[in-house]
């Protein structure tokens, strides 16, 4: 039963990545930064050249839309925590995720965060998939690493068509000429 829970994992996240290898090779650096509405959350330089998230601990109402940036940044987020846990290693907090920037190196980063996942779901084992899982949900939720897993899988997708969404907006809008 666990490999071919493993397997059905694999499958879909593989299925979900060539989504995003679909967007990822097709991003311009102008992409990243474009902001579709007035309301938006994004990634800020600070005075010492990093960058950081727009964030809010409670969800505002509307929510803003996120940019390429924002949404490549989130994924860096939840994605090295959940390596983290699943590796049994100290989880890092949000302001610990440095996004590099937009344009390649954020493909790059986007890139080996799916080689250390693969890496870490190919080497889950039945107790390795069975151990409780604290994250994203709370600890007595009563879920497991292979809970955690499907949540990858599905909240990458999400995020993926996000990317892909606001990719295609930009295009289609300069293609018509508007400006963008």
């Amino acid at each position: 039963m666990p490999a071919s829970v493993t397997a059905l994992l694999r499958r879909q996240f593989d299925l979900t990545w060539a989504l995003a290898e679909y967007h990822l090779d097709r991003l311009e650096p102008g992409d990243f930064l474009w902001e579709p509405a007035a309301l938006c959350w994004t990634m800020r330089q600070d005075p010492a050249g990093g960058w950081r998230a727009d964030w809010a601990d409670t969800e505002p109402d509307p929510v803003p839309v996120p940019t390429i940036a924002w949404l490549t940044w989130h994924i860096g987020w939840w994605w090295s925590v959940a390596a983290d846990h699943v590796r049994q290693r100290p989880a890092r907090e949000r302001d610990d995720i440095r996004w590099p920037g937009p344009g390649a190196e954020t493909v790059a980063w986007l890139r080996e965060l799916r080689s250390e996942w693969t890496d870490t779901l190919d080497g889950l084992t039945e107790a390795g998939l069975d151990r409780p899982s604290a994250y994203p949900w709370p600890a007595d939720a009563g879920l497991t690493v292979a809970d955690l897993a499907a949540w990858v899988n599905a909240e990458l997708m999400k995020n993926v068509a996000e990317i892909g969404q606001l990719r295609l907006m930009r295009a289609a809008g300069r293609a018509a000429g508007r400006a963008a």
